[in-house]
């Protein structure tokens, strides 16, 4: 304890003492009196209150509030000594097992059946119950003889609510409360930062309330109160900080890029073998009207898998061929840019072959730059870019490196933008001399709430119409764990496939052999203990060997050398393979019309969005397309039933919003990319469209009034510390 006036920046040391932090800190990453006076429980329990143990998942770190049933000693099989075994439960049927380990008589006589307590630990499963193996706990009401003395207890659970906080093995969630009412009551309350005519117009309450009551609720309509308040906070941050950021981009300039009548681009939409959609025609304008302003575009283009965004963002670029400029795009993977290459050099046509015999009048050059090519190649391939010769460059993040300047960069085209950090982006943009239009393309689709908190600043346009001759695809989850005859029928069904002519994938979560941190692989989605995820380089040969004896099998994952890479995936464009084993580097852009299945093995270690992307790969042609998702996830998990999901719609927009229920929401503000703890606590940008879009009424008509915040300092410090300069980057470019 510090006798000197405490506020949030306090170290925990002074208030808590130096074991007590140092052990926030070391697992929990909290710091000061702010981290944790922010540290909000994650729900809040109420005696007699079911807490469905039912709905536990193997693996997971769990508090639970139950209630003791009964307790049995037994003699342990292979060591001497007693095992404790204490049956806890919930009231509604479902019930959990506490065993402990050795002669601990007392805590039979602590652990009374009746007794109301809070058990931590991880679940585990034995023989088909669900247990926890010396978890810590804390009774309630009475003395005990563990960490908190009772006169505390009933001082930290003194209300009907009771707070759980996200806790760690060794900082239960009690010893977090306990350090909480500490603070609370040593650290003076922050100074309000919203100004007082929002929290009038809004019916919000103070700062000071906002955080006791959240901490330790009077009642739960109190409790309601601090979270909306506290969510206006986070929601107001952001949207002040994108309303800036979007008047600044306005107002910054930019060299126009008009079409041009009888140009480039005509000449291409002339020759186009098909007829857009309308919504990529309506697209289209509102792109091509950006590019013709003084400042800066920056558009965000989504769409389904299969929309169409591709020659969007061609036409787009040949439009600022026309107007003197050079355009680059920027994709996550060699294989994608190879693609992306060869696609538009057979869409061009001549209008790609400038300076060579037979090319169009007003043809220009398409140069591929990526990490592989030879010295000579690279050569060759840059001093076209550096002379404006090509006015359509594409790569991979080799277009980042030192050497490779343009002549005049006008338009950057970033796909699949979720694959790139904030710096690789940045890099490409300072190419330019003056800041250049800026089109970021996803087929991950974003809901309406997250586009309105994330890419706020930026124009969005979206593509939902397919284009004529898409195929519709049927999904199915293989249970391979429980009906092993399942995964049999499975592969009799890809080689029926083969036998009508047409080919498959199988995906792979690893590439195999040591490859961690390959950007192909997914981290799994839950850090249960359970066998490594199914490798490429294992499977292949297992199959070939088995069931899919006497196909044509390849190989295709992101350690292939370049060149490799690239005769895979022309051998299975050309039919020359039967079934493509690979990992995820097909997830984008990968374009076989007579691929009509996908088996994706160990399909709950991906997630949500990027299964879909996966079965996107499939139904491109005229044939009906069929992704089989293989699993052992057990029926009624979590993974599950996001496989469940993920099988029973098509419809990209519902699996966003799945998706983004199954994230930690704050993510949205690059914290994973950044390396920090996220700043978004409590905001739900499903459940709270409402309150953000209120948010973003009441930040428009601040910044119109005091566009620095020079009337609010305690607003601007408030929105510095929650969107710090690596975030705002991160929100600004999408």
């Amino acid at each position: 304890m510090t006798a000197d006036p405490s506020d949030l920046d306090t170290p925990l040391k002074k208030l808590v003492g130096e074991k007590t932090a140092k052990a926030l800190a070391g697992h929990l990453d909290l710091h000061t009196a702010g981290d944790l006076v922010y540290h909000f429980p994650r729900r809040y329990d109420e005696r007699g209150e079911h807490t469905d143990i039912r709905a536990l998942d193997v693996g997971e770190q769990v508090t639970v509030l139950a209630q003791v049933q009964r307790t049995a000693v037994r003699p342990m099989r292979q060591r001497r000594g007693n095992l404790l075994e204490v049956t806890v439960g919930d009231g509604s049927g479902g019930s959990l097992t506490l065993t402990f380990f050795g002669n601990q008589a007392w805590r039979e006589r602590e652990l009374r059946p009746g007794r109301w307590g809070l058990f931590a630990g991880k679940v585990t499963e034995f023989r088909g119950r669900r247990q926890l193996n010396g978890p810590e706990y804390v009774l309630l009401g009475e003395q005990t003889d563990t960490e908190v003395a009772a006169s505390e207890q009933i001082e930290e659970f003194a209300g009907a609510l009771i707070p759980v906080y996200p806790a760690a093995a060794a900082v239960p969630t009690w010893v977090i409360a306990r350090c909480v009412r500490v603070v609370l009551d040593t650290v003076a309350p922050p100074e309000d930062s919203l100004p007082a005519t929002v929290r009038a117009s809004r019916n919000l309450v103070g700062l000071g309330t906002a955080l006791r009551e959240i901490h330790r609720p009077s009642s739960r309509e109190e409790l309601y109160r601090a979270r909306r308040r506290l969510k206006w906070d986070e929601a107001f941050a952001v949207q002040v900080t994108l309303v800036r950021r979007k008047r600044d981009a306005a107002a910054s300039p930019a060299r126009p890029r008009p079409g041009r009548s009888g140009g480039l681009l005509d000449a291409f939409d002339a020759r186009l073998p098909y007829e857009l959609t309308a919504g990529q025609r309506d697209v289209g304008v509102e792109i091509a009207a950006d590019l013709a302003t003084g400042h800066p575009m920056h558009r965000l283009l989504q769409g389904e898998v299969g929309s169409g965004k591709t020659v969007v963002a061609l036409r787009a670029m040949l439009q600022v061929v026309d107007a003197g400029g050079q355009a680059a795009l920027l994709a996550p993977t060699e294989v994608l840019a190879a693609q992306h290459h060869r696609g538009m050099l057979d869409l061009l046509g001549p209008l790609a072959q400038a300076g060579e015999l037979g090319a169009a009048e007003h043809a220009t050059r398409v140069e591929l730059v990526t990490g592989s090519l030879g010295a000579a190649a690279r050569r060759r391939a840059l001093a076209e870019v550096a002379s404006g010769a090509a006015g359509i460059v594409l790569g991979t993040h080799a277009l980042l490196y030192e050497g490779v300047d343009f002549a005049d960069l006008g338009l950057v085209v970033v796909d699949e933008q979720h694959r790139f950090g904030v710096e690789q982006r940045d890099a490409l943009r300072a190419k330019a001399d003056q800041p250049p239009h800026v089109l970021v393309m996803t087929a991950t689709p974003i809901p309406r709430t997250v586009a309105m908190t994330v890419y706020g600043d930026l124009e969005i346009s979206t593509l939902s119409q397919l284009p004529r001759g898409r195929s519709p695809i049927a999904s199915h989850v293989v249970p391979a764990a429980e009906k092993p005859a399942f995964l049999d029928r499975a592969w009799r069904r890809l080689r029926e496939e083969v036998a009508a002519g047409h080919q498959a994938y199988v995906v792979c979560p690893r590439i195999g052999d040591s490859t961690s941190g390959a950007e192909e692989e997914p981290p799994p989605v839950d850090d249960s203990e359970r066998r490594p995820p199914l490798a490429v380089t294992e499977v292949a040969p297992l199959l070939a060997d088995g069931p899919l004896h006497g196909l044509r099998i390849g190989v295709l994952h992101g350690r292939l050398p370049a060149d490799e890479k690239d005769a895979v995936m022309r051998s299975f464009a050309a039919g020359e393979l039967d079934v493509l084993v690979a990992t995820t580097v097909v997830e984008v852009g990968v374009d076989v019309p007579n691929a009509t299945m996908m088996v994706v093995l160990d399909a709950d270690r991906f997630g949500v969005s990027q299964l879909h992307q996966l079965r996107g790969r499939v139904g491109r042609g005229s044939a009906p397309g069929l992704c089989l998702l293989v699993t052992e996830a057990a029926e009624g998990s979590g993974a599950r039933e996001r496989l469940d999901a993920v099988a029973s719609t098509t419809d990209g927009f519902k699996l966003a919003e799945l998706d983004l229920e199954q994230r930690r929401e704050g993510d949205v503000l690059g914290a994973t990319q950044s390396g920090r703890r996220s700043h978004l606590r409590l905001l739900s940008l499903l459940r709270d469209a409402e309150l953000i879009r209120d948010a973003r009424a009441e930040a428009i008509a601040l910044v119109e009034e005091d566009p620095e915040l020079a009337r609010h300092p305690a607003l601007a410090a408030s929105v510095a510390a929650l969107v710090d300069a690596d975030r705002a980057e991160y929100l600004e470019k999408g």
